[in-house]
């Protein structure tokens, strides 16, 4: 079976439970240990106020740049994979986490799916995802 051609992968971290640097540390290396994936730059890391209605502590928030010949839902799989190892328990919407990811973009990918959507859907209201993407974008070649 042939791979697609490499994309470039937005990936937005977060965590504002336990050691948030750290779970954001452990998840870029992992995403950089992919099959098929380099990790070609990551932002700053910025403390951001939660978003939603659950209070909840303030959030490390980074983005990784990624090259992967992934498909979007074996990146997506992937995440998820990085999210559980992590601790990550799935509860409330907009609720505390020790990791989030979300891929943000994926090339000039569209996907509309129930639990898959690129871009992804939140960046136009995301100021601090705004920033980390204008910071990593002078990266793509």
């Amino acid at each position: 079976m042939r791979m697609p051609a490499p994309e470039w992968a937005f990936v937005a971290l977060g965590s504002n439970l336990g050691d948030r640097a750290g779970y954001l540390a452990r998840a870029r290396a992992e995403l950089g240990a992919l099959p098929e994936t380099s990790m070609i730059a990551a932002s700053s890391v910025e403390e951001t106020a939660p978003l939603g209605p659950i209070p909840q502590p303030p959030y490390l928030n980074q983005m990784v740049l990624l090259h992967t010949s992934l498909t979007a839902r074996s990146l997506l799989a992937a995440c998820h994979a990085i999210e559980q190892r992590a601790g990550r328990v799935r509860g409330a919407r907009w609720g505390p986490r020790t990791l989030d990811l979300d891929i943000v973009r994926l090339g000039e990918q569209q996907v509309d799916e129930p639990d898959l959507h690129l871009p992804h859907p939140e960046l136009p209201r995301r100021d601090f995802w705004q920033r980390e993407l204008a910071e990593l974008l002078p990266h793509v070649r």
